[in-house]
């Protein structure tokens, strides 16, 4: 990547002042960049992740630069948790203008490795909690006739399947399928709702969590060589497609599903396991 590329230097100074958004595991990764871009831009931020200590970090930062941040840990597959959490927004700061849900997560795994305990999981997490936070914040959002929601999902959501992610790519897949659906009433009501499908992003979980564990020695680098731009995408890369979809520009983008890939979905995907072995 061009060291001199800087993919949040587009957006105006202020551009998201007076507003409010809300990222769901805001603490770290993806999300972390996110919360920090809005609110070098001016928004108020709230975060929310299952562990504060992957949120106390992060809120510090924000604060210590002279932006407002509310952390709250929160379990997104628990619904009262998750009223808890709108219900804190609006009682600090009136309204949620943008609803990011980045928390999810998944582990790469056979088919047959996967318990019916880990299904259901990963499941609940990527799908259900994501319809948690969409169905409290959405009809808000359209009550006031203006929001903005990026549900996150990634590449393995659509058509080739899920090889690694069973799970996980079921969910998303499914997470994709309601953002249609909602656009189809929200957009009546000045609210847009879409999804964004990373390839693989520069983090410490996809390392620590998926190249780790997959059979291949080397992983990330044969990965690398299958990924037509040759390189990871960086997190303010993908923050700063979430911001855009937040923005003015964005407006007329309605239940639509963006891939940030580097054309990985183009090409050939990396084996996880060996797919003759059970």
């Amino acid at each position: 990547m061009n060291a001199d590329l800087n993919p949040l230097g587009i957006f105006s100074s202020g551009l998201f002042r007076d507003t409010t958004a809300l990222i769901t595991g805001g603490g770290r990764g993806i999300g972390r960049h996110i919360a920090l871009a809005f609110a070098r831009l001016g928004a108020n931020v709230v975060i929310a992740s299952r562990k504060s200590e992957n949120l106390t970090p992060t809120a510090e930062e924000i604060c210590a630069a002279g932006g407002t941040c509310l952390a709250v840990p929160t379990n997104i597959r628990d619904t009262e948790q998750v009223d808890a959490l709108v219900q804190k927004t609006l009682d600090r700061f009136g309204a949620v203008d943008f609803l990011v849900n980045n928390a999810g997560g998944q582990f790469p795994a056979r088919p047959t490795e996967i318990t019916d305990r880990g299904w259901r999981a990963v499941v609940d997490l990527n799908l259900n909690g994501t319809w948690n936070m969409c169905s409290r914040v959405g009809p808000l959002m359209a009550r006031r006739g203006f929001g903005s929601i990026v549900n996150m999902v990634h590449v393995y959501s659509f058509e080739r399947g899920a090889a690694p992610f069973v799970h996980s790519g079921a969910a998303r897949a499914g997470v994709v399928n309601m953002t249609k659906s909602l656009a189809y009433y929200w957009a009546r009501h000045g609210v847009t709702i879409n999804a964004l499908a990373p390839g693989f992003v520069s983090t410490a979980g996809l390392r620590e969590e998926e190249f780790n564990n997959a059979e291949p020695e080397g992983y990330e680098a044969l990965a690398m060589r299958d990924v037509p731009a040759s390189r990871l995408a960086e997190p303010d890369e993908i923050a700063a497609i979430v911001l855009f979809l937040c923005s003015p520009a964005a407006r007329y983008i309605n239940g639509a599903t963006l891939i940030a890939d580097g054309a990985l979905s183009l090409d050939n995907w990396t084996p996880f396991f060996d797919p003759k072995t059970l």
